[in-house]
Protein backbone atom coordinates (compact mmCIF):
# COMPACT_ATOMS: atom_id res chain seq x y z
CA UNK A 1 0.00 0.00 0.00
CA UNK A 2 1.61 3.27 -1.18
CA UNK A 3 1.42 6.51 0.94
CA UNK A 4 -0.55 7.80 -1.47
CA UNK A 5 -3.62 5.59 -1.15
CA UNK A 6 -3.31 5.59 2.37
CA UNK A 7 -3.18 9.51 2.20
CA UNK A 8 -6.20 9.38 -0.13
CA UNK A 9 -8.12 7.27 2.15
CA UNK A 10 -7.18 7.12 5.87
CA UNK A 11 -9.53 4.07 6.67
CA UNK A 12 -7.61 1.75 4.24
CA UNK A 13 -4.78 1.77 7.09
CA UNK A 14 -6.65 0.08 9.52
CA UNK A 15 -9.03 -1.92 7.22
CA UNK A 16 -9.65 -5.13 9.37
CA UNK A 17 -11.13 -3.02 12.58
CA UNK A 18 -13.18 -1.10 9.92
CA UNK A 19 -14.45 -4.11 8.35
CA UNK A 20 -14.86 -5.41 12.30
CA UNK A 21 -16.92 -2.25 13.82
CA UNK A 22 -19.45 -1.97 10.71
CA UNK A 23 -20.18 -5.71 10.72
CA UNK A 24 -20.98 -5.74 13.92
CA UNK A 25 -23.58 -3.04 13.56
CA UNK A 26 -24.36 -4.91 9.99
CA UNK A 27 -24.96 -7.98 12.09
CA UNK A 28 -26.89 -6.34 15.34
CA UNK A 29 -29.86 -4.48 12.85
CA UNK A 30 -30.04 -7.90 10.32
CA UNK A 31 -30.51 -10.11 13.33
CA UNK A 32 -33.35 -7.54 14.59
CA UNK A 33 -35.35 -8.14 11.45
CA UNK A 34 -36.20 -12.10 12.43
CA UNK A 35 -35.17 -12.83 15.97
CA UNK A 36 -38.22 -11.16 17.34
CA UNK A 37 -40.63 -13.27 15.49
CA UNK A 38 -39.77 -16.46 17.60
CA UNK A 39 -40.53 -14.66 20.71
CA UNK A 40 -43.62 -12.72 20.25
CA UNK A 41 -45.88 -15.57 21.42
CA UNK A 42 -43.99 -15.03 24.68
CA UNK A 43 -44.49 -11.36 24.57
CA UNK A 44 -48.34 -11.61 23.98
CA UNK A 45 -48.83 -13.23 26.81
CA UNK A 46 -46.51 -10.83 29.04
CA UNK A 47 -48.52 -7.66 27.58
CA UNK A 48 -51.99 -9.65 27.40
CA UNK A 49 -52.05 -8.32 23.42
CA UNK A 50 -54.50 -9.90 20.69
CA UNK A 51 -52.69 -11.39 18.14
CA UNK A 52 -53.27 -8.39 15.98
CA UNK A 53 -52.06 -5.98 18.46
CA UNK A 54 -48.63 -7.97 18.85
CA UNK A 55 -48.01 -8.00 15.15
CA UNK A 56 -47.38 -3.83 15.61
CA UNK A 57 -43.98 -4.97 17.09
CA UNK A 58 -43.10 -6.30 13.77
CA UNK A 59 -45.18 -3.63 11.60
CA UNK A 60 -43.76 -0.64 14.05
CA UNK A 61 -40.24 -1.31 12.97
CA UNK A 62 -40.60 -2.39 9.39
CA UNK A 63 -42.75 0.80 8.56
CA UNK A 64 -40.36 2.77 10.24
CA UNK A 65 -37.09 1.81 8.66
CA UNK A 66 -38.88 1.21 5.68
CA UNK A 67 -39.49 5.52 5.93
CA UNK A 68 -35.98 6.29 6.79
CA UNK A 69 -33.97 3.99 4.71
CA UNK A 70 -33.60 6.92 1.93
CA UNK A 71 -33.00 9.77 4.42
CA UNK A 72 -29.43 8.11 4.61
CA UNK A 73 -28.07 9.86 1.69
CA UNK A 74 -28.90 13.71 2.60
CA UNK A 75 -27.95 13.11 6.44
CA UNK A 76 -24.31 11.48 5.30
CA UNK A 77 -24.16 14.65 2.85
CA UNK A 78 -25.07 17.28 5.47
CA UNK A 79 -23.87 16.06 9.03
CA UNK A 80 -20.85 13.64 7.53
CA UNK A 81 -21.38 9.81 7.44
CA UNK A 82 -19.18 8.70 10.51
CA UNK A 83 -21.03 11.11 13.06
CA UNK A 84 -24.66 9.87 11.64
CA UNK A 85 -23.31 5.93 11.53
CA UNK A 86 -22.18 6.22 15.53
CA UNK A 87 -25.58 8.26 15.95
CA UNK A 88 -27.16 5.02 14.78
CA UNK A 89 -25.59 2.64 16.96
CA UNK A 90 -26.22 4.77 19.78
CA UNK A 91 -29.47 5.21 19.03
CA UNK A 92 -30.63 1.62 17.96
CA UNK A 93 -28.97 0.46 21.20
CA UNK A 94 -30.83 2.29 23.10
CA UNK A 95 -33.78 1.83 21.57
CA UNK A 96 -33.11 -2.20 21.99
CA UNK A 97 -32.84 -1.85 25.68
CA UNK A 98 -35.69 0.15 26.53
CA UNK A 99 -37.73 -2.34 24.40
CA UNK A 100 -36.37 -5.43 26.35
CA UNK A 101 -37.27 -3.21 29.54
CA UNK A 102 -40.99 -2.55 27.90
CA UNK A 103 -44.15 -3.36 30.28
CA UNK A 104 -46.69 -2.36 28.19
CA UNK A 105 -47.60 -3.17 24.46
CA UNK A 106 -47.92 0.48 24.10
CA UNK A 107 -44.32 1.07 25.19
CA UNK A 108 -42.78 -1.89 23.14
CA UNK A 109 -44.50 -0.63 20.23
CA UNK A 110 -43.22 2.79 20.10
CA UNK A 111 -39.72 1.98 21.13
CA UNK A 112 -39.90 -0.28 18.11
CA UNK A 113 -40.32 2.77 15.86
CA UNK A 114 -37.65 4.15 17.55
CA UNK A 115 -35.58 1.07 16.93
CA UNK A 116 -36.36 1.31 13.37
CA UNK A 117 -35.36 5.24 12.99
CA UNK A 118 -31.94 4.53 14.15
CA UNK A 119 -31.66 0.99 12.18
CA UNK A 120 -32.61 2.19 8.84
CA UNK A 121 -28.91 3.85 8.10
CA UNK A 122 -26.97 0.75 9.47
CA UNK A 123 -27.08 -1.52 6.44
CA UNK A 124 -26.23 1.17 3.57
CA UNK A 125 -24.11 2.54 5.75
CA UNK A 126 -22.19 0.01 6.37
CA UNK A 127 -22.05 -1.24 2.96
CA UNK A 128 -20.90 2.37 1.73
CA UNK A 129 -18.08 2.69 4.39
CA UNK A 130 -16.68 -0.80 2.99
CA UNK A 131 -16.87 0.22 -0.64
CA UNK A 132 -14.89 3.28 -0.04
CA UNK A 133 -12.72 1.39 3.02
CA UNK A 134 -11.38 -1.49 -0.36
CA UNK A 135 -9.71 -0.54 -3.69
CA UNK A 136 -12.14 -1.42 -6.99
CA UNK A 137 -10.36 -4.82 -7.57
CA UNK A 138 -10.90 -5.78 -4.00
CA UNK A 139 -15.02 -4.88 -3.61
CA UNK A 140 -15.42 -8.16 -3.95
CA UNK A 141 -14.26 -9.50 -1.02
CA UNK A 142 -15.17 -6.45 1.30
CA UNK A 143 -18.91 -7.50 -0.23
CA UNK A 144 -19.05 -10.75 1.20
CA UNK A 145 -17.91 -9.93 4.38
CA UNK A 146 -20.67 -7.79 4.08
CA UNK A 147 -22.88 -10.17 2.76
CA UNK A 148 -22.26 -12.91 5.51
CA UNK A 149 -23.86 -10.11 8.14
CA UNK A 150 -26.85 -9.20 5.94
CA UNK A 151 -27.52 -12.35 4.63
CA UNK A 152 -26.93 -14.74 7.77
CA UNK A 153 -28.51 -12.71 10.51
CA UNK A 154 -32.17 -13.12 9.26
CA UNK A 155 -31.29 -16.62 8.94
CA UNK A 156 -29.78 -17.05 12.29
CA UNK A 157 -32.41 -14.82 13.87
CA UNK A 158 -34.99 -17.62 14.18
CA UNK A 159 -32.86 -20.04 15.99
CA UNK A 160 -31.07 -17.61 18.34
CA UNK A 161 -34.46 -16.18 19.12
CA UNK A 162 -35.77 -19.14 19.42
CA UNK A 163 -32.91 -20.55 21.61
CA UNK A 164 -32.95 -16.94 23.79
CA UNK A 165 -36.80 -17.08 24.06
CA UNK A 166 -36.54 -20.91 25.81
CA UNK A 167 -33.81 -21.06 28.14
CA UNK A 168 -33.63 -17.04 29.58
CA UNK A 169 -36.37 -14.63 28.51
CA UNK A 170 -37.93 -12.95 24.86
CA UNK A 171 -36.08 -9.66 26.91
CA UNK A 172 -32.80 -10.81 26.23
CA UNK A 173 -34.03 -10.86 22.36
CA UNK A 174 -33.48 -7.36 22.87
CA UNK A 175 -30.89 -7.14 25.28
CA UNK A 176 -28.41 -9.08 23.05
CA UNK A 177 -27.97 -6.14 21.31
CA UNK A 178 -25.92 -4.15 23.56
CA UNK A 179 -22.28 -6.22 23.66
CA UNK A 180 -22.82 -5.74 19.56
CA UNK A 181 -23.99 -1.96 19.78
CA UNK A 182 -21.16 -0.91 22.02
CA UNK A 183 -18.06 -2.22 20.55
CA UNK A 184 -19.21 -0.93 16.86
CA UNK A 185 -19.69 2.39 17.91
CA UNK A 186 -16.24 2.25 19.71
CA UNK A 187 -14.94 0.92 16.21
CA UNK A 188 -16.38 3.29 14.47
CA UNK A 189 -15.20 6.25 17.01
CA UNK A 190 -11.36 4.37 16.77
CA UNK A 191 -10.88 3.70 12.82
CA UNK A 192 -13.58 5.60 10.71
CA UNK A 193 -12.75 8.49 9.11
CA UNK A 194 -15.15 11.51 8.61
CA UNK A 195 -16.44 12.05 5.05
CA UNK A 196 -16.72 15.63 3.22
CA UNK A 197 -19.58 17.72 4.56
CA UNK A 198 -22.10 19.30 1.84
CA UNK A 199 -23.48 22.75 3.68
CA UNK A 200 -25.33 23.30 0.56
CA UNK A 201 -26.96 20.05 0.05
CA UNK A 202 -30.92 20.84 0.59
CA UNK A 203 -33.60 19.21 1.99
CA UNK A 204 -36.26 18.52 -0.66
CA UNK A 205 -39.24 17.82 2.19
CA UNK A 206 -41.78 17.51 -0.72
CA UNK A 207 -40.06 14.71 -1.54
CA UNK A 208 -38.89 12.98 1.65
CA UNK A 209 -43.08 13.49 2.32
CA UNK A 210 -43.82 11.71 -0.74
CA UNK A 211 -41.76 8.70 -0.64
CA UNK A 212 -42.47 8.68 2.90
CA UNK A 213 -45.99 8.24 2.82
CA UNK A 214 -45.74 6.02 -0.23
CA UNK A 215 -43.55 3.23 1.29
CA UNK A 216 -45.42 3.57 4.28
CA UNK A 217 -49.20 3.54 2.93
CA UNK A 218 -47.43 0.27 1.10
CA UNK A 219 -45.74 -1.67 4.26
CA UNK A 220 -49.20 -0.99 5.63
CA UNK A 221 -51.13 -2.65 3.10
CA UNK A 222 -48.82 -5.49 2.91
CA UNK A 223 -48.60 -6.10 6.36
CA UNK A 224 -52.03 -5.89 7.07
CA UNK A 225 -53.69 -7.37 3.87
CA UNK A 226 -54.03 -11.02 4.76
CA UNK A 227 -55.67 -10.56 8.08
CA UNK A 228 -58.03 -8.04 6.56
CA UNK A 229 -58.81 -9.90 3.50
CA UNK A 230 -56.89 -7.75 1.00
CA UNK A 231 -59.36 -5.34 -0.94
CA UNK A 232 -62.33 -6.53 0.36
CA UNK A 233 -61.37 -3.97 2.93
CA UNK A 234 -61.45 -0.16 2.94
CA UNK A 235 -58.39 0.29 4.90
CA UNK A 236 -56.59 -1.92 2.42
CA UNK A 237 -58.27 -0.12 -0.51
CA UNK A 238 -56.78 3.41 1.14
CA UNK A 239 -53.74 2.39 1.55
CA UNK A 240 -53.31 1.26 -1.72
CA UNK A 241 -54.63 4.25 -3.43
CA UNK A 242 -52.05 6.54 -1.14
CA UNK A 243 -48.90 4.21 -2.01
CA UNK A 244 -49.73 4.28 -5.89
CA UNK A 245 -50.77 8.41 -5.79
CA UNK A 246 -47.21 9.06 -3.74
CA UNK A 247 -45.12 6.94 -5.84
CA UNK A 248 -46.46 8.31 -8.68
CA UNK A 249 -46.35 11.57 -7.57
CA UNK A 250 -42.32 11.01 -5.95
CA UNK A 251 -41.47 10.15 -9.43
CA UNK A 252 -42.73 12.73 -11.08
CA UNK A 253 -41.39 15.26 -8.44
CA UNK A 254 -38.00 13.91 -8.84
CA UNK A 255 -37.24 14.45 -12.26
CA UNK A 256 -38.77 18.08 -12.45
CA UNK A 257 -37.44 19.42 -9.13
CA UNK A 258 -34.31 21.22 -9.15
CA UNK A 259 -32.78 19.43 -6.20
CA UNK A 260 -34.63 16.65 -5.69
CA UNK A 261 -34.28 14.13 -2.91
CA UNK A 262 -33.27 11.36 -4.63
CA UNK A 263 -30.70 12.05 -8.19
CA UNK A 264 -32.56 10.79 -10.99
CA UNK A 265 -28.87 10.47 -12.27
CA UNK A 266 -28.78 7.49 -9.97
CA UNK A 267 -30.82 5.54 -11.98
CA UNK A 268 -29.34 5.90 -15.51
CA UNK A 269 -26.59 3.56 -14.29
CA UNK A 270 -27.60 0.25 -16.26
CA UNK A 271 -26.23 -1.90 -13.45
CA UNK A 272 -27.18 -0.15 -10.47
CA UNK A 273 -30.71 -0.02 -12.03
CA UNK A 274 -30.83 -3.99 -12.92
CA UNK A 275 -28.69 -4.43 -9.63
CA UNK A 276 -32.50 -2.66 -7.55
CA UNK A 277 -34.28 -5.06 -9.44
CA UNK A 278 -32.59 -8.25 -8.65
CA UNK A 279 -32.33 -7.48 -4.90
CA UNK A 280 -35.66 -6.92 -5.14
CA UNK A 281 -36.46 -10.80 -6.12
CA UNK A 282 -33.67 -11.80 -3.53
CA UNK A 283 -35.53 -10.34 -1.06
CA UNK A 284 -38.41 -12.62 -2.07
CA UNK A 285 -36.87 -15.26 -1.95
CA UNK A 286 -35.06 -14.98 1.08
CA UNK A 287 -37.54 -13.97 3.47
CA UNK A 288 -40.75 -16.16 2.02
CA UNK A 289 -38.95 -19.26 2.36
CA UNK A 290 -37.84 -18.18 6.00
CA UNK A 291 -41.78 -17.01 6.64
CA UNK A 292 -42.49 -20.92 5.33
CA UNK A 293 -40.33 -23.17 6.86
CA UNK A 294 -40.82 -23.02 10.58
CA UNK A 295 -44.71 -22.94 10.39
CA UNK A 296 -44.71 -26.04 8.20
CA UNK A 297 -42.29 -27.95 10.14
CA UNK A 298 -43.75 -26.75 13.24
CA UNK A 299 -47.55 -26.84 12.68
CA UNK A 300 -47.80 -29.84 10.49
CA UNK A 301 -44.30 -31.93 11.26
CA UNK A 302 -44.91 -31.37 14.99
CA UNK A 303 -41.45 -30.15 15.07
CA UNK A 304 -40.47 -27.98 18.63
CA UNK A 305 -39.53 -24.28 17.79
CA UNK A 306 -36.29 -24.58 19.27
CA UNK A 307 -35.35 -27.79 16.88
CA UNK A 308 -36.75 -25.59 14.06
CA UNK A 309 -34.77 -22.95 14.47
CA UNK A 310 -31.49 -25.87 14.08
CA UNK A 311 -32.71 -27.10 11.34
CA UNK A 312 -32.46 -24.01 9.71
CA UNK A 313 -29.33 -22.66 10.75
CA UNK A 314 -27.38 -24.82 8.77
CA UNK A 315 -28.84 -22.55 5.87
CA UNK A 316 -26.73 -19.67 7.05
CA UNK A 317 -23.59 -22.13 7.11
CA UNK A 318 -24.13 -23.00 3.42
CA UNK A 319 -24.75 -19.01 2.54
CA UNK A 320 -21.47 -18.40 4.64
CA UNK A 321 -19.57 -20.62 2.57
CA UNK A 322 -20.38 -19.52 -0.85
CA UNK A 323 -19.95 -15.58 0.46
CA UNK A 324 -16.26 -16.99 1.42
CA UNK A 325 -15.39 -19.12 -2.00
CA UNK A 326 -17.07 -15.98 -3.57
CA UNK A 327 -14.51 -13.55 -2.00
CA UNK A 328 -11.73 -15.55 -2.71
CA UNK A 329 -12.71 -16.02 -6.43
CA UNK A 330 -12.95 -12.62 -6.86
CA UNK A 331 -11.22 -10.92 -9.94
CA UNK A 332 -10.65 -14.55 -11.51
CA UNK A 333 -14.54 -15.59 -12.17
CA UNK A 334 -16.85 -13.31 -14.57
CA UNK A 335 -19.14 -12.48 -11.15
CA UNK A 336 -22.30 -13.32 -14.09
CA UNK A 337 -21.34 -16.42 -14.33
CA UNK A 338 -21.37 -16.79 -10.35
CA UNK A 339 -24.80 -14.83 -10.44
CA UNK A 340 -26.40 -17.67 -12.97
CA UNK A 341 -24.89 -20.55 -10.97
CA UNK A 342 -26.43 -19.37 -7.58
CA UNK A 343 -29.77 -19.07 -9.40
CA UNK A 344 -29.42 -22.39 -10.93
CA UNK A 345 -29.31 -23.65 -6.90
CA UNK A 346 -31.50 -21.87 -5.41
CA UNK A 347 -34.53 -22.65 -8.21
CA UNK A 348 -33.13 -26.56 -7.68
CA UNK A 349 -33.23 -26.20 -4.04
CA UNK A 350 -37.02 -24.83 -4.23
CA UNK A 351 -37.77 -27.47 -6.94
CA UNK A 352 -36.75 -30.34 -4.20
CA UNK A 353 -39.29 -28.38 -1.65
CA UNK A 354 -42.26 -28.96 -4.23
CA UNK A 355 -42.00 -32.38 -3.31
CA UNK A 356 -41.37 -32.35 0.56
CA UNK A 357 -44.30 -33.85 2.40
CA UNK A 358 -44.91 -34.50 6.23
CA UNK A 359 -42.70 -37.45 6.31
CA UNK A 360 -39.71 -36.04 5.36
CA UNK A 361 -36.32 -36.31 7.54
CA UNK A 362 -34.32 -33.36 9.27
CA UNK A 363 -31.45 -34.40 6.73
CA UNK A 364 -34.09 -33.44 3.47
CA UNK A 365 -34.60 -29.93 4.98
CA UNK A 366 -31.01 -29.40 5.86
CA UNK A 367 -29.66 -30.31 2.65
CA UNK A 368 -32.33 -28.45 0.53
CA UNK A 369 -31.29 -25.14 2.92
CA UNK A 370 -27.97 -25.30 2.30
CA UNK A 371 -28.08 -25.90 -1.27
CA UNK A 372 -30.24 -22.35 -1.01
CA UNK A 373 -28.01 -20.80 1.20
CA UNK A 374 -25.39 -21.53 -1.01
CA UNK A 375 -27.63 -20.41 -3.90
CA UNK A 376 -28.40 -17.18 -2.52
CA UNK A 377 -24.51 -16.65 -1.14
CA UNK A 378 -23.32 -17.03 -4.87
CA UNK A 379 -26.31 -14.53 -5.97
CA UNK A 380 -25.51 -11.98 -3.58
CA UNK A 381 -22.26 -11.05 -3.39
CA UNK A 382 -20.81 -10.63 -6.79
CA UNK A 383 -24.56 -8.79 -7.52
CA UNK A 384 -23.59 -6.42 -5.10
CA UNK A 385 -20.00 -5.73 -6.12
CA UNK A 386 -21.69 -5.35 -9.95
CA UNK A 387 -24.49 -2.90 -8.91
CA UNK A 388 -22.16 -0.05 -7.85
CA UNK A 389 -19.08 -1.59 -10.23
CA UNK A 390 -19.84 1.66 -12.28
CA UNK A 391 -21.57 3.90 -9.88
CA UNK A 392 -19.86 7.40 -9.30
CA UNK A 393 -18.60 7.09 -5.52
CA UNK A 394 -20.52 10.17 -4.93
CA UNK A 395 -24.14 8.23 -5.22
CA UNK A 396 -22.81 5.38 -2.91
CA UNK A 397 -24.79 6.33 0.47
CA UNK A 398 -27.96 7.37 -1.71
CA UNK A 399 -27.62 3.87 -3.89
CA UNK A 400 -27.04 2.19 -1.05
CA UNK A 401 -29.39 3.13 0.99
CA UNK A 402 -32.06 2.58 -2.23
CA UNK A 403 -30.31 -0.65 -2.77
CA UNK A 404 -31.35 -2.05 1.17
CA UNK A 405 -34.52 -0.63 0.52
CA UNK A 406 -35.65 -2.44 -2.34
CA UNK A 407 -34.94 -5.76 -0.37
CA UNK A 408 -36.68 -4.89 2.36
CA UNK A 409 -39.50 -4.04 0.00
CA UNK A 410 -39.14 -7.30 -2.04
CA UNK A 411 -39.16 -9.09 1.25
CA UNK A 412 -42.23 -7.75 2.18
CA UNK A 413 -44.10 -8.31 -1.06
CA UNK A 414 -42.85 -11.79 -1.27
CA UNK A 415 -43.97 -12.83 2.46
CA UNK A 416 -47.76 -10.88 2.30
CA UNK A 417 -48.05 -13.15 -1.33
CA UNK A 418 -46.43 -16.33 -0.20
CA UNK A 419 -48.97 -16.46 2.64
CA UNK A 420 -51.69 -14.63 0.79
CA UNK A 421 -51.14 -17.54 -1.70
CA UNK A 422 -50.48 -20.24 1.18
CA UNK A 423 -54.45 -19.45 2.35
CA UNK A 424 -56.34 -19.38 -0.55
CA UNK A 425 -54.94 -22.44 -1.90
CA UNK A 426 -55.13 -24.23 1.38
CA UNK A 427 -58.91 -23.51 1.14
CA UNK A 428 -59.22 -24.51 -2.36
CA UNK A 429 -57.55 -27.61 -2.36
CA UNK A 430 -59.48 -28.55 1.14
CA UNK A 431 -62.44 -28.14 -1.26
CA UNK A 432 -61.44 -30.35 -3.78
CA UNK A 433 -59.79 -32.93 -1.58
CA UNK A 434 -63.64 -33.07 0.64
CA UNK A 435 -65.13 -33.99 -2.78
CA UNK A 436 -63.66 -37.24 -2.67
CA UNK A 437 -64.91 -38.14 0.97
CA UNK A 438 -67.92 -40.15 -0.60
CA UNK A 439 -68.19 -43.43 -0.21
CA UNK A 440 -67.51 -44.42 -4.16
CA UNK A 441 -63.57 -43.49 -2.71
CA UNK A 442 -62.21 -47.44 -2.36
CA UNK A 443 -59.40 -46.07 -0.24
CA UNK A 444 -61.43 -44.46 2.54
CA UNK A 445 -63.87 -47.02 2.42
CA UNK A 446 -60.54 -49.75 3.06
CA UNK A 447 -59.71 -47.39 6.01
CA UNK A 448 -63.50 -47.50 7.53
CA UNK A 449 -62.80 -51.04 7.48
CA UNK A 450 -59.60 -51.08 8.76
CA UNK A 451 -60.62 -49.17 11.99
CA UNK A 452 -58.86 -46.15 10.80
CA UNK A 453 -61.56 -43.90 10.51
CA UNK A 454 -65.67 -44.20 12.23
CA UNK A 455 -68.06 -41.87 9.79
CA UNK A 456 -70.60 -42.54 12.04
CA UNK A 457 -69.36 -40.01 14.94
CA UNK A 458 -68.82 -36.58 15.57
CA UNK A 459 -65.03 -37.33 16.68
CA UNK A 460 -64.09 -39.60 13.64
CA UNK A 461 -65.63 -36.98 11.38
CA UNK A 462 -63.59 -34.41 12.67
CA UNK A 463 -60.64 -36.73 12.83
CA UNK A 464 -60.71 -37.18 8.90
CA UNK A 465 -61.48 -33.54 8.68
CA UNK A 466 -58.35 -32.17 10.53
CA UNK A 467 -56.29 -34.91 8.12
CA UNK A 468 -58.10 -32.99 4.65
CA UNK A 469 -57.10 -29.79 5.77
CA UNK A 470 -53.26 -31.47 7.19
CA UNK A 471 -52.80 -32.36 3.46
CA UNK A 472 -54.63 -29.16 2.09
CA UNK A 473 -52.22 -27.03 3.79
CA UNK A 474 -49.08 -29.41 2.67
CA UNK A 475 -49.77 -28.94 -0.89
CA UNK A 476 -49.97 -25.34 -0.54
CA UNK A 477 -46.83 -24.93 0.99
CA UNK A 478 -45.45 -27.15 -2.04
CA UNK A 479 -47.52 -24.66 -4.51
CA UNK A 480 -45.97 -21.61 -2.78
CA UNK A 481 -42.14 -23.53 -3.00
CA UNK A 482 -42.97 -23.84 -6.82
CA UNK A 483 -44.16 -19.84 -7.31
CA UNK A 484 -40.93 -19.10 -5.53
CA UNK A 485 -38.76 -21.75 -8.09
CA UNK A 486 -40.59 -19.81 -11.55
CA UNK A 487 -39.88 -15.94 -9.72
CA UNK A 488 -36.43 -17.27 -9.48
CA UNK A 489 -35.77 -19.03 -12.32
CA UNK A 490 -37.76 -15.60 -14.71
CA UNK A 491 -34.68 -13.73 -13.40
CA UNK A 492 -31.95 -15.10 -15.38
CA UNK A 493 -32.66 -13.24 -18.21
CA UNK A 494 -31.99 -10.25 -16.47
CA UNK A 495 -28.26 -11.30 -16.14
CA UNK A 496 -28.15 -10.52 -19.98
CA UNK A 497 -28.20 -6.44 -18.55
CA UNK A 498 -25.40 -6.58 -16.44
CA UNK A 499 -22.10 -5.19 -17.67
CA UNK A 500 -18.54 -5.53 -16.46
CA UNK A 501 -17.04 -2.30 -16.15
CA UNK A 502 -14.12 -2.33 -17.97
CA UNK A 503 -11.92 -0.36 -15.33
CA UNK A 504 -12.90 -2.64 -12.97
CA UNK A 505 -11.21 -5.68 -14.96
CA UNK A 506 -8.00 -3.81 -15.79
CA UNK A 507 -7.71 -2.94 -12.16
CA UNK A 508 -8.22 -6.40 -10.93
CA UNK A 509 -5.70 -7.69 -13.26
CA UNK A 510 -2.71 -5.56 -12.13
CA UNK A 511 -3.91 -6.19 -8.17
CA UNK A 512 -3.72 -9.70 -9.37
CA UNK A 513 -0.09 -9.30 -11.19
CA UNK A 514 1.35 -7.22 -7.86
CA UNK A 515 -0.07 -10.04 -5.78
Amino acid sequence: MTAATTAENPESAHRGMVTLSVMLATIMQALDTTIANVALPHMQGTMGATQDQISWVLTSYIVAAAIFMPLTGFLTARLGRKRVFMWAVVGFTVASMLCGAAQSLTQIVLFRLLQGVFGACLVPLSQAVLLDTYPPERHGSAMAMWGVGVMVGPILGPSLGGWLTEYYNWRWVFYINLPFGLLAWFGLAAFVHETPIDRQRRFDLLGFALLSLGIGALQMMLDRGESLDWFANPEVVIEAMLAGLALYLFIAHIFTHEHPFIEPALFKDRNFSVGLLFIFIVGIILFATMALLPPFMHNLMGYPVIDVGYLLAPRGVGTMIAMITVGKLSGKVDVRYKIFLGLLLTSLSLWEMTRFNTDITGWDIVRTGVTQGLGLGLIFVPLSTITFSTLAPRYRNEGTALYSLMRNIGSSIGISVVITYLSRNTQANHAAFADSINPFNLALKQAVEAGVYNLTTPEGLAAINGEVTRQAATLAYLQDFRLMMWITLAAIPLIALLRVSVKSAESTAIHAAMD
